[in-house]
C-alpha cells in the first residue's frame, strides 16, 4: 500500500493520477496558496512527447521521433492550446508547466511560442511560475539559457540517481557527474526555483546506500525535491529483467524504511513536507502540482495529456474530465483539422468531482480544509462526510488521521499509509452523497 501511496505522485499528468505538520501543529506552506478557486482561472499543463531513448522503467507516453518535426509539434501545441483557452473562457493562466517526454529536448522557440500563445489569450503575470524539466545530459544543460530567455523561471530535473551503476541499470543516458553539473547551472538561472527528482527503491539499493546518497544529495540540492519510489510497471524492460531474475528491487519493508528515512533527514535539513512525494524549504513549493492537489481547473495540452475544466465557451457548466489522444501523429492530424486533439470528455458529476478533491486532497500534509471543501461542496461538509463513521473513528481513534476545527488530514504517520485508509473514506463519501443529496443528473454523462 505504501508503494501505490507514493505511485500516485508521479506525474500529475494523468491524474486519476510542500510544511509538515501533524497532530501537534506546525508551519503551512499550502497556506500561501488557499485562495477561492474560479472559473475564469487554470493551470496550463503542455506536454512534448518525444524522447531520444526509453528509460528501462519508463512506461509513461512517450515516443522516440522518426523525422525532426519540431516545427509541426510547436505549431499544433500552439493552435490547440489556443482552441482550449477559448473552449474554457478562462482570462489568467496561474502558472505553466513543460512534461514529457523530455521536454528539455523541444527548441526553445516552442517554449517561446506556446508562452506567447498562451499571453495572447489570457493573463499570464510575469511572475507566474513556468516549469520545464530537465534531462541532466550536457545537451540539456546547454539549452538552460535559451529556455531561461524564453520565459522559464523554474527548472525541475530528473537526477533520479547520483549512483552511475543504478543510471545504466535505469537506463537513464546521463552520468552522475552530468547531473550535478546541470544542477549547477540551473541554480544559477533560478536560484530558489530548481527542484530535483530522486527515485529509490532502484535494484540493488539498501537502506545505508540511500542514506549516503541523501547527504550527498542535501550538499548540491537547491530548495525543493521530490522523492519517488521505483515502481516495477508491467511491459517495461525493468519488469522484463525482474521476471528473469536478472535485477532484484528491495523489498517493501525496506523501501518504506528509506522513506522515512528520507522524510527525516530532510527535516532536519530544513524542508518542510509538503505532499507525499515533494519537499520545499524558503517556500519553494511548486505552484502548478499544488493547483493540481487543491482541485483547480487545469488545460492540458498535447499528446495524452489530461484537463480538468468547464467548457464555458460552448455553453457547458460542469467540470469535464478530458484526455488528448495518445499518439502524437494521430494528435497532430486531429489538431490541424478541428483545432485540438481531444479523444475523451467525461463530465464530473457531483461525486466524482468530490472523489478527486479527496483524493488529491489528502496527499497534502495540510489536508482539506472546512473552507476549500466547501468551494466544492457547500452542503455536505466535512464533519457531516466523515464524522459519523466507525470505520473513520478507528482512524482517528489510532492517530493516522485528523478531524478538526481545521478539517481534515494525514498525521505524520499516517501519510505513510493513506493509500490503506482511502477506500474507508471514499465508500463513506459515496453512502453520505447518497442519503443527504439529490441525485445528480451529471454523473459520468461521456462524450
Amino acid at each position: 500500500m505504501f508503494t501505490r501511496t507514493l505511485r500516485a505522485g508521479r506525474r500529475v499528468v494523468s491524474p486519476g493520477l510542500r510544511g509538515f505538520s501533524g497532530a501537534g501543529g506546525g508551519g503551512h506552506v499550502e497556506d500561501a496558496f488557499e485562495r477561492t478557486d474560479s472559473p475564469n482561472q487554470a493551470s496550463l499543463y503542455v506536454h512534448w512527447p518525444y524522447c531520444l531513448r526509453r528509460c528501462t522503467y519508463c512506461n509513461f507516453n512517450k515516443y522516440i521521433p522518426g523525422e525532426n518535426n519540431d516545427l509541426t509539434m510547436t505549431e499544433c501545441l500552439q493552435r490547440e492550446t489556443d482552441t482550449l483557452l477559448q473552449l474554457s473562457q478562462v482570462s489568467c493562466i496561474t502558472s505553466v508547466f513543460f512534461g514529457g517526454g523530455t521536454p528539455s529536448l523541444a527548441p526553445a522557440s516552442t517554449v517561446a511560442a506556446v508562452l506567447q500563445t498562451v499571453s495572447s489569450r489570457a493573463h499570464l503575470s510575469g511572475e507566474a511560475e513556468v516549469t520545464l524539466e530537465v534531462n541532466p545530459t550536457p545537451a540539456g544543460k546547454s539549452r538552460l539559457a535559451d529556455y531561461r530567455r524564453a520565459g522559464v523561471n523554474r527548472f525541475s530535473i530528473g537526477v533520479q540517481s547520483l549512483q552511475d551503476e543504478d543510471l545504466k541499470t535505469l537506463g537513464r543516458d546521463h552520468s552522475s557527474r552530468q547531473a550535478l553539473q546541470t544542477v549547477e547551472e540551473a541554480r544559477r538561472l533560478c536560484p530558489g526555483r530548481v527542484s530535483l527528482d530522486v527515485m529509490f527503491g532502484r535494484p540493488g539499493q539498501s537502506v545505508a546506500s540511500w542514506e549516503r546518497e541523501l547527504r550527498e544529495l542535501l550538499r548540491v540540492c537547491d530548495d525543493h525535491v521530490s522523492l519517488y519510489q521505483l515502481t516495477v510497471e508491467r511491459g517495461t524492460q525493468l519488469f522484463k529483467q525482474v521476471q528473469r531474475g536478472e535485477v532484484a528491487v528491495p523489498a517493501e519493508d525496506a523501501t518504506a524504511e528509506m522513506y522515512r528515512c528520507a522524510r527525516r533527514t530532510l527535516r532536519q535539513h530544513g524542508f518542510l513536507q509538503y505532499e507525499v512525494s515533494n519537499f520545499a524549504r524558503n517556500k519553494a513549493v511548486s505552484h502548478h502540482n499544488t493547483s493540481y492537489w487543491k482541485g483547480r481547473q487545469y488545460i492540458g495540452v498535447g499528446p495524452g495529456a489530461h484537463g480538468r475544466f468547464a467548457p464555458l465557451g460552448e455553453g457547458g457548466v460542469v467540470r469535464e474530465a478530458r484526455t488528448q489522444t495518445l499518439e502524437p501523429d494521430v494528435w497532430m492530424r486531429e489538431v490541424q483539422q478541428r483545432g485540438h486533439g481531444t479523444r475523451r470528455r467525461i463530465q464530473l458529476g457531483r461525486r466524482e468531482l468530490l472523489e478527486e478533491v479527496l483524493v488529491m486532497g489528502m496527499r497534502m500534509t495540510g489536508g482539506i480544509n472546512h473552507k476549500h471543501w466547501a468551494m466544492f461542496s457547500p452542503r455536505l461538509g466535512l464533519l457531516e462526510a466523515f464524522g459519523s463513521s466507525s470505520e473513520v473513528q478507528e482512524l482517528l481513534q489510532d492517530g493516522r488521521l485528523i478531524l478538526d476545527d481545521r478539517g481534515l488530514r494525514c498525521s505524520w504517520d499516517g501519510l505513510v499509509v493513506l493509500d490503506s485508509m482511502l477506500p474507508a473514506l471514499l465508500v463513506e463519501l459515496e453512502r453520505q452523497i447518497g442519503q443527504r443529496l439529490p441525485r445528480d443528473p451529471h454523473a459520468g454523462q461521456t462524450e
